[in-house]
């Protein structure tokens, strides 16, 4: 009986032929498990795509929801406005006009030049106590009305603006504050040494006040006329004291 020594026997199982049954086994073998492996890969790639799909769409709905529940509180915003301030009714108010004429014996460039002076107003109109021009506005004045009438003491007071006049023609004002009053002057000439002043002064009430105001009318005219005839008498020593 020979004796193999144990390189012999390791050369020996290394060249050995493996059986055609044992290879075929273990090809299939591989096949079913690439199979298999294949298989997983297809799944794995479905189940992802399945899950960005639904995170895709999980974020459509929660846009949309997020869009609803804004639009939601946009309408009850809307349907539900703030308390609104209700401004108080202002009284309607109406314009009373007085107009008088009178001629006046003085030039019509000095009757005018008189009545541009309205510091010195007070000196000839029996209403008015004093007008104080403003020192950095010359357009601007103070007034104040005194007078007593009907057994009482009627005071008042006003801003003016004295409009652009028109020279030896025109002055006109409107209130700016205080008692709601507006009023021009108008010259005519009537000759070389004598002219026709226009006044019209006029006032605003209110409309629960119109019949009053109007009751009260040939008392306002009988004011101004007194206002003029002492506004003549004022104009001619005005004239003599004005420089040539």
């Amino acid at each position: 009986m020979p004796i193999f020594s144990s390189s012999t026997l390791l050369q020996m199982s290394a060249t050995a032929v493996v059986p055609s049954s044992v290879t075929m086994s273990a090809a299939a073998t591989s096949a079913s498990a690439s199979h298999i492996l294949n298989h997983n890969h297809q799944l794995i790639v479905s189940l992802n795509g399945r899950r960005k799909s639904i995170s895709a769409s999980s974020s459509s709905f929660i846009s949309a929801y997020r869009l609803n529940c804004s639009i939601s509180r946009s309408s009850r915003r809307i349907s539900f406005p703030s308390t609104m301030r209700i401004r108080p009714l202002s009284p309607v108010m109406e314009w009373q006009d007085c107009t008088i004429k009178m001629e006046v014996d003085v030039p019509i460039s000095v009757a005018y030049k008189c009545y541009s002076d309205r510091e010195a107003i007070p000196e000839w109109m029996p209403f008015i106590s004093t007008v104080k021009i403003l020192e950095d506005k010359a357009d601007l004045s103070r007034w104040s009305l005194k007078y007593k009438a009907f057994g009482q003491n009627i005071e008042y007071s006003w801003l003016a603006r004295n409009m652009q006049p028109t020279p030896n023609q025109k002055i006109h004002w409107r209130s700016l504050e205080g008692l709601p009053n507006r009023g021009a002057v108008r010259f005519f000439p009537k000759g070389p040494s004598s002219c026709i002043i226009e006044l019209t002064f006029s006032y605003e009430v209110t409309q629960l006040l119109v019949p009053v105001a109007s009751a009260l009318k040939p008392f306002t005219e009988n004011l101004l006329t007194q206002g003029l005839e002492r506004f003549a008498t004022f104009a001619k020593s005005y004239s003599a004291d004005t420089p040539k």
